[in-house]
């Protein structure tokens, strides 16, 4: 026998709530409580118990889920022995549960099988060109590059070189400067295309900008440095707040827009053709 199995047997000896703990009211189960005419089995425990838990762990969670079970069997008969019959009634209530989860699960169903998931960049383009105004940014974000030198190497040849390479707009340029950096064990980041927050980029380098608007008009190019490291920081560009986010930044969620109209669109249609064919059978009538 299981650990696991002498410890809850242990465990009906020591909580038994009546006598007939081991009464069988289903074959071949055992009772834990009795609250009421309800009974809790001991198989309702089955899985409950984490594998690799203490003896002391394993009994604490059975007795738990054993008192929550009696509280609430307990509460349950107060209720309904204070509770109008009217008010007891949830027969319309389940009935349209159940009525939205049968629909439900017959529309996810419908989605799985017949939803369109591929979105080309056409459609991503289309769609951001006709909703530009919903794609406002909440926050500045910009494009960067820069390289990050020990300040003991920050007045070296090759700090002066990384410098010149990274103000360069030369495509050959930008190569020389991260083999200059992979050999001067500089560290560089060359991104001119993924957008960033620009907040982001504050909090990595530790920079003090009271206005940050302000900053990014004033300037493309500037260095700081910390008790560590010099850092030669190039902005490519920049987007100030509740300006149209770049396309390339709400991809991800026009995409989203998108599968969400077609799901519409793809359920809108099925209850239209379903609609339409009762109609035709004259499956019902309006009296």
């Amino acid at each position: 026998m299981k650990p696991t199995v002498n410890i809850i047997i242990a465990l009906i000896m020591l909580l038994s709530v009546s006598s007939c703990s081991y009464l069988k009211k289903k074959q071949g189960e055992d009772i834990l409580a009795i609250a009421y005419d309800k009974y809790l089995y001991r198989s309702e425990l089955e899985g409950l118990v984490p594998k690799g838990i203490t003896p002391a762990d394993s009994m604490e969670i059975a007795r738990q889920f054993i008192d929550n079970w009696i509280r609430q069997e307990v509460l349950l008969n107060h209720a309904e022995s204070n509770l109008e019959s009217r008010r007891k009634d949830f027969t319309k209530q389940l009935e349209t549960y159940r009525n939205s989860l049968i629909i439900y699960e017959y529309e996810s169903e419908l989605i799985r099988q017949k939803l369109d998931t591929i979105v080309s960049e056409t459609e991503i383009q289309a769609f951001y060109q006709a909703n530009e105004a919903n794609f406002q940014l909440p926050e500045n974000i910009i494009r960067v590059s820069y390289v990050k030198i020990p300040n003991e190497s920050k007045t070296k040849p090759s700090a002066k070189k990384a410098r010149q390479l990274l103000l360069s707009n030369k495509p050959d340029d930008q190569i020389d400067l991260m083999e200059l950096c992979e050999k001067s064990m500089f560290t560089c980041r060359m991104d001119d295309k993924n957008w960033i927050p620009f907040s982001d980029f504050i909090r990595e380098l530790s920079l003090d900008i009271i206005n940050q608007e302000d900053f990014l008009k004033s300037r493309t190019f500037f260095e700081t440095n910390d008790s560590l490291f010099a850092y030669l920081i190039r902005i490519t560009d920049y987007k100030t707040i509740e300006n149209t986010a770049p396309v390339s930044l709400v991809k991800d969620k026009i995409r989203n827009l998108i599968l969400n109209r077609r799901k519409s669109e793809l359920i809108n249609r099925m209850q239209q053709q379903i609609f339409e064919e009762a109609l035709k059978n004259k499956e019902f009538e309006i009296l």
